[in-house]
């Protein structure tokens, strides 16, 4: 017997472009794709302020969440790339703290030199699992 993968999308140009989806579901698994800052019409958000890009990115990964009926505490895993590293971490690990509050999901945070917008400097990528009670 066959899985069938349902797909979530905001209709973002970049989602046809690149061909990918923000996150796909496989039974009780949902496969986030890296978020990024950005508003509804697809502008980026956050030009030289890493703090702000990484807490839109926390919002648009809220949206992906809630259009697969999931919670942040279903999230088991992240990925986090970061520009400048050795420069962000310490908001990083803020931030990502403060978004999970008590809740820990595994993590992998890597140093990037370069990632898809060149004022792109955070992109957080999710493994969430519905059968986890919120």
């Amino acid at each position: 017997m066959s899985t069938q993968a349902k797909r979530f999308g905001f209709g973002m140009p970049w989602e046809s472009l690149y061909g990918y989806s923000q996150a796909t579901q496989v039974g009780d698994t949902v496969y986030v794709s890296g978020q990024l800052s950005h508003d509804g019409h697809g502008n980026f958000v956050g030009a030289g302020d890493f703090e702000l890009q990484v807490r839109t990115t926390l919002e648009n990964l809220d949206l992906v969440l809630r259009q697969c009926g999931a919670e942040r505490s279903q999230i088991v895993e992240t990925t986090v790339l970061v520009r400048n590293l050795r420069e962000n971490f310490d908001t990083t690990a803020r931030l990502h703290a403060e978004y999970f509050g008590e809740h820990r999901p595994a993590s992998t945070v890597m140093g990037i030199s370069d990632l898809a917008l060149p004022e792109q400097l955070v992109e957080i990528g999710a493994l969430v699992r519905l059968d986890v009670k919120p």
